[in-house]
């Protein structure tokens, strides 16, 4: 937490000398605070914040890609004059989580189009998500797990 406070008042300060607070300008101050930072690292001390980004950044870009792909195919589904999906709620088994990471494991569930969670067991040990396509339910369910609460957990942990 030390590292990234010190990241965004690195960023900061770069964008009064540039005399520019606007979010490209913070945006650039922000990733050139980072790699000084980790260029300093020696001097500073080992840190897990450098992975810890680097996880955000790589879950970012593939919820960015998930969620393209995911319009793509409702998309198509709309377009097409048959619906070969085969829609079904699915009880998801969860590794033991905070009510903050179960919240958002919940809503970047649901913010992906072809899934809506429904609704979390009261231990948070199961999430029940509604897909549109559940052809094989434990391949979706094991995708669920591997690809969206793994990699997030990685990162809130």
């Amino acid at each position: 937490m030390r590292m990234f406070v010190a990241n965004l008042f690195l960023a900061l300060i770069w964008a009064m000398i540039t005399e520019g607070f606007t979010i490209g300008q913070l945006g650039v101050g922000f990733v050139g605070s980072y790699f000084l930072l980790w260029f300093l690292r020696p001097l500073v001390g080992g840190s897990v914040y450098f992975l810890k980004m680097w996880q955000v950044v790589t879950f970012s870009i593939f919820f960015i890609k998930e969620l393209i792909v995911a319009n793509l195919r409702i998309a198509y589904h709309v377009i097409t004059p048959s619906s070969f999906f085969k829609p079904a709620v699915l009880a998801v088994p969860l590794e033991e989580m905070s009510d903050l990471e179960a919240t958002l494991l919940a809503n970047v569930l649901t913010l992906t189009p072809g899934s809506f969670s429904v609704d979390l067991s009261s231990d948070r040990r199961v999430l029940y998500v509604h897909v549109m396509d559940a052809d094989d339910p434990d391949a979706v369910r094991q995708q669920i797990k591997d690809q969206y609460e793994k990699p997030l957990l990685e990162v809130l942990r």
